[in-house]
């Protein structure tokens, strides 16, 4: 799993049929850092610090074993103090 911090929503109307409607976000894992795209499976907004699993974690994660994401978000930060 990892920490990452949502940047801004992702608009993406034309899709594959088994991405369905999911929303995507873009995230970072720290201020000014290499940005990835997220399907967000809790309903988080642009800066939540969230927690993100990858790999088949993520499709799970995501609502099917053959959903196409490497990257889904799992749960959205209460509290927490990021570390430079």
């Amino acid at each position: 799993m990892k920490i990452m911090k949502v940047i801004k929503t992702l608009v993406s109307t034309n899709r594959i049929d088994t991405m369905g409607h999911r929303p995507l976000l873009v995230v970072a894992e720290k201020e000014g850092g290499t940005p990835s795209v997220a399907v967000d499976a809790v309903g988080c907004v642009p800066g939540d610090w969230v927690i993100c699993v990858g790999s088949s974690a993520a499709r799970e994660a995501a609502g099917a074993k053959d959903y196409p994401s490497d990257l889904t978000i799992v749960g959205i930060i209460d509290h927490w103090a990021q570390q430079d």
